[in-house]
């Protein structure tokens, strides 16, 4: 394993939707301040790419656009050309820890171009001589049908179709499903049947708030009963051994009633202290739970509301609040 710097399992995804971000080497410095080596990005933005190889050291999750996937699954040539185009020159310097094929597109109109576009990015890299740099896709919790208790975790029959050979591809290449977590959206829709503290995960930092027990198994906080709803549903369509990777999580800090600063704060800070922990959920006790913090910056041209508020810093460089990630 490939790690740099004391916040091994924790990264931060650094979106652009915003008009005024500052510039990705000051960006990407930032996050070097910061001890931060891993960097989830959207789309192949080549200054960003530049910036971040030039800086040495770092680790990229890099995404395709969604509008992408047309040509990327129908078009083997175009994959070659995309690999060649934002992989090749960049990887004596950065290393690529995943190449996604799409964000959170199963399910929806475009889930069915998903596994081709995986396929055909594999052969692209492995053309190109790059054996070492696994394809996977990031899924949300808009794939799950079943989702409690966590060992009932079933994706639905709308999404199955396209998510379970997905699975089958990447357990039979060792690589990892992505999944965007986020008990905020959980807890929002259904405040009087989940615990606030819960939701937090204080009950896992030794805080109040509700336990849930499943079979032989507890959970003190909502993202690990998260978690383990996602492996549960991957276990159900052959995909045992397949590690699930948390490319998003994250709590707004302003834009609805539970989005706060002391909310987001107490959260985030959770969740990167599971991370560093490095013991796993129930389910996979001991197993590093490889997490990406959702977002950098706060992006202005995102939604109005809850939706400009994820990030752990303003473009100014100022921060929202404070949060350990060593």
């Amino acid at each position: 394993i490939y790690l740099v710097g004391g916040a091994t399992s924790i990264g931060i995804n650094y979106g652009l939707l915003g008009d005024n971000l500052p510039s990705p080497d000051r960006c990407v410095s930032l996050l070097k301040s910061r001890n931060v080596n891993r960097v989830r990005i959207f789309d192949p933005n080549q200054d960003v790419l530049t910036a971040l190889a030039n800086a040495g050291g770092m680790e990229v999750v890099l995404g395709t656009l969604n509008s992408d996937l047309e040509q990327l699954a129908s078009n083997p040539s175009y994959a070659a050309q995309w690999v060649s185009a934002h992989v090749v020159p960049f990887r004596a310097r950065l290393k690529f820890r995943y190449i996604t094929a799409g964000n959170e597109v199963i399910p929806g109109p475009l889930a069915h171009l998903v596994l081709d576009a995986m396929k055909n990015l594999d052969s692209a890299l492995k053309s190109a001589q790059i054996t070492d740099v696994p394809v996977s896709t990031a899924i949300s919790f808009a794939s799950i049908g079943k989702s409690f208790p966590p060992s009932a975790g079933e994706f639905s029959d709308e999404s199955k179709p396209y998510v379970a050979p997905v699975v089958e591809f990447l357990a039979a290449n060792g690589y990892p499903l992505l999944a965007n977590v986020y008990p905020y959206f959980a807890y929002k829709s259904d405040p009087t049947n989940i615990d606030r503290e819960y939701a937090l995960g204080n009950s896992a930092a030794g805080g109040g708030g509700k336990r849930v027990v499943d079979g032989n198994l507890e959970y003190l906080g909502l993202f690990d009963a998260m978690v383990d709803t996602m492996y549960a549903a991957a276990e159900k369509v052959k995909g045992e051994a397949v590690k699930v990777v948390v490319s998003e999580t994250g709590w707004p800090s302003a834009g609805a009633d539970v989005a706060t600063v002391d909310n987001a704060r107490t959260y985030v800070n959770n969740v990167a202290a599971k991370a560093r922990s490095g013991g796993g959920t129930p389910r996979r006790l001991g197993s590093e739970i490889e997490t990406y913090l959702f977002a950098l910056f706060n992006e202005d041209l995102k939604a109005q509301g809850e939706e400009q508020n994820f990030g752990l810093y303003r473009p100014d460089l100022t921060e929202v609040y404070k949060v350990d990630l060593n």
